[in-house]
């Protein structure tokens, strides 16, 4: 069940992250300033999804979930538990989430602490990390999802 969370944790996160690349960006060229304000509740949905997802493989590592291709090729039984926390970013697949954990980390950041940006340069920013988290999300969900 865990295993299946994450995944549309993944999923939820490359749909909300795909609003928060194009949504701010029409906004500005057509001048909806309801769009260009989503930029940061979706810049907070992303990241939330993407812990989630992450958190997920973590506990899947702890709890020894072999159903998991991700966690029987890069786990066992007998790992201490610190090393199968460790064993969650060991692989392909499970150091693309945490690269995109970080990413979605710092766009949080980005989001919450960029008050003296100008409003329009934030929701370009955070278009902007938006489009790249969708980028690596599609890579993933296609090619290395580690919930397979």
């Amino acid at each position: 069940m865990i295993p299946e969370i994450g995944n549309l944790a993944l999923t939820f996160a490359m749909g909300i992250a795909l609003v928060q690349f194009v949504a701010p960006l029409v906004g500005i060229a057509t001048n909806r300033w309801r769009l260009v304000i989503l930029a940061k509740p979706m810049a907070i949905a992303s990241f939330v999804f993407i812990a989630i997802a992450y958190l997920c493989l973590t506990w899947s590592f702890y709890t020894n979930d072999f159903s998991v291709e991700n966690v029987a090729s890069n786990s066992n039984r007998f790992l201490p538990w610190i090393y199968r926390i460790g064993a969650t970013w060991g692989s392909h697949e499970g150091s693309l989430l945490l690269w995109v954990f970080i990413l979605a980390s710092w766009t949080l950041a980005v989001a919450l602490l960029s008050k003296s940006l100008p409003a329009l340069t934030r929701a370009r920013v955070l278009s902007v990390l938006g489009g790249v988290a969708v980028g690596f999300l599609s890579f993933i969900i296609f090619t290395s999802n580690p919930f397979d």
